[in-house]
């Protein structure tokens, strides 16, 4: 093949024009509408139900003063859900396997937090770079160890959703191929490969779904320990 795999992160255009633009034809159909009936539909329920949900379970580590977030974290989830699920469409790429996109969300909100936590409790905030009861000879080897730990973790946001994005995208497109190749010649094969792509397929979704509430309960966990 003379095209790269890595090609399919490329936004694919016709005449210079985004196909993208396509895709974001469905998205407004899971954004709420308003309505004037008392009792709303069995989509707005549903949506409903999973806001009150993902709220809880992301706000449960922390105490009311971060609570603040709410709104915050509710929407970083669903923006990098919405980005996940519309790369898995036709015709699109997905913004969060580039690693400066999920670097530029990772970065600010990690030093709003630490921020905070230097502005609300300062003490407390700079004693988590001490374990109480260190040894005196360790001291500044655990101050150093703890700084560097600290400066990793938006490393960590971005880079932990990058590559579980990409491998699993470059997964499916080496087995899509295969299919392509093995279809000709060997049927069976072909089509067992092809299961296998239909349940890789769905693994995936479970993964841009995951993927999306680990980086906003990792955040609200940072945040936890500077409120």
């Amino acid at each position: 093949m003379s095209l790269s795999f890595f090609d399919q992160f490329l936004s694919p255009q016709i005449l210079g024009i985004p196909l993208i633009l396509l895709a974001l034809i469905l998205p407004p159909t899971i954004i709420f509408t308003t309505t004037n009936r008392l009792t709303p539909n069995r989509l707005i329920t549903i949506q409903t139900w999973f806001l009150l949900m993902a709220t809880k379970q992301l706000l449960l580590p922390l105490n009311k003063q971060g609570h603040k977030w709410a709104t915050i974290l509710l929407s970083l989830m669903f923006f990098l859900l919405s980005l996940n699920m519309l790369g898995l469409l036709p015709y699109t790429f997905t913004p969060t396997t580039q690693l400066s996109m999920n670097m530029g969300l990772a970065i600010p909100l990690w030093l709003a937090t630490v921020l905070i936590g230097m502005r609300n409790q300062p003490t407390m905030s700079l004693g988590h770079l001490l374990p109480e009861g260190t040894p005196t000879l360790l001291i500044p080897v655990l101050i150093i160890i703890e700084t560097i730990s600290l400066f990793i973790r938006p490393l960590a946001l971005g880079v932990r959703l990058t590559a579980n994005l990409t491998a699993g995208h470059l997964l499916i497109q080496l087995i899509s191929t295969a299919v392509f190749v093995l279809l000709p010649t060997m049927t069976m094969t072909a089509s067992i490969t092809f299961i296998v792509l239909l349940l890789l397929t769905g693994l995936e979704i479970a993964v841009a779904m995951i993927q999306a509430y680990v980086f906003t309960l990792l955040l609200s966990l940072y945040l936890q320990e500077n409120v």
